[in-house]
């Protein structure tokens, strides 16, 4: 196997700074790469996706597990470069696409079964992990770092201060935990906040897409408007009222005080009442 270059040196020799404009924030602690790489529970077999790899400490880390096989989307073309030497210490069981995550779709591209570790670009981060709730039957574990708030508001809990559509939608999906919190100081250059490593394992059970687009829009409308009276927030999906009696939910309280069960009944009874049945 070549050698490859220090983690601490990369970002020297391939000129690897930071960009704001692409939310890079780098982990270059190889310990605290490890203890990331151990969240996803046992890996054997695996097929495993990183977005943002970067300088590559977390693709590292997650070569030393025993996956099958690892696929990272990157756009800085810097980072590819640097990445190149990990690529050939690994030929069989690492590959480095310059791809748009944004744009990726990693159920297409990986084999079952199949999980995403990745510490996630600031600037994309919730809208990547929306993408993956929508096929969360299709991902066995989702291990994601993120700005500590937004972690925060994937784990909340109902009447919690972070408690809002991010937290339903997960929640709804899978079961979610806050593996590890990270200070600015792991990070090159620290971040201006808190980061925290999330652990969404999809329930066996997932609702089928149209039932998601459905719950996408209650709980837009629900969340939208969230210091008024539901009777008043959910007047724009038609027929408010009596959505709310058919679920058993007082018309005086708001979204933010309902359970994940009382969304998922909204969602169901709402797109029901569509058309054709669908969202």
């Amino acid at each position: 196997m070549p050698e490859l270059t220090p983690l601490a040196g990369v970002v020297g020799k391939y000129g690897l700074d930071a960009r704001k404009a692409l939310g890079q924030h780098f982990l270059l602690d190889e310990v605290l790469c490890a203890r990331i790489a151990l969240l996803p529970g046992d890996l054997t077999g695996r097929h495993v996706l990183e977005v943002g790899p970067g300088p590559g400490g977390l693709t590292r880390a997650l070569l030393a597990k025993p996956l099958a096989h690892l696929t990272a989307v990157e756009l800085d073309d810097r980072a590819i470069t640097a990445l190149a030497e990990v690529v050939e210490a690994y030929p069989e069981r690492l590959a480095v696409l310059r791809q748009d995550a944004m744009a990726f779709d990693g159920v297409a591209a990986l084999a079952a079964p199949r999980q995403v570790v990745a510490n996630l670009p600031y600037n994309v981060g919730t809208p990547l992990l929306i993408g993956w709730l929508r096929q969360a039957a299709h991902w066995e574990r989702l291990t994601l770092m993120f700005q500590e708030e937004v972690a925060f508001r994937i784990t909340a809990a109902p009447q919690s201060e972070h408690y809002g559509r991010l937290a339903v939608l997960a929640q709804w999906v899978g079961a979610c935990s806050i593996g590890l919190r990270l200070p600015p100081g792991a990070f090159r250059p620290p971040p201006r906040v808190h980061s925290a490593v999330v652990v969404i394992t999809p329930h066996a059970e997932q609702p089928a897409p149209e039932l998601f687009r459905a719950m996408e829009r209650v709980t837009a409308a629900a969340f939208g408007q969230r210091r008024k009276m539901l009777r008043g927030s959910l007047k724009s999906l038609g027929h408010a009222e009596a959505l709310l009696a058919e679920c058993g939910i007082a018309g005086e309280r708001r979204a933010e005080e309902l359970p994940v069960s009382a969304f998922d009944a909204l969602a169901r009874a709402w797109l029901a009442r569509m058309p054709g049945g669908g969202a």
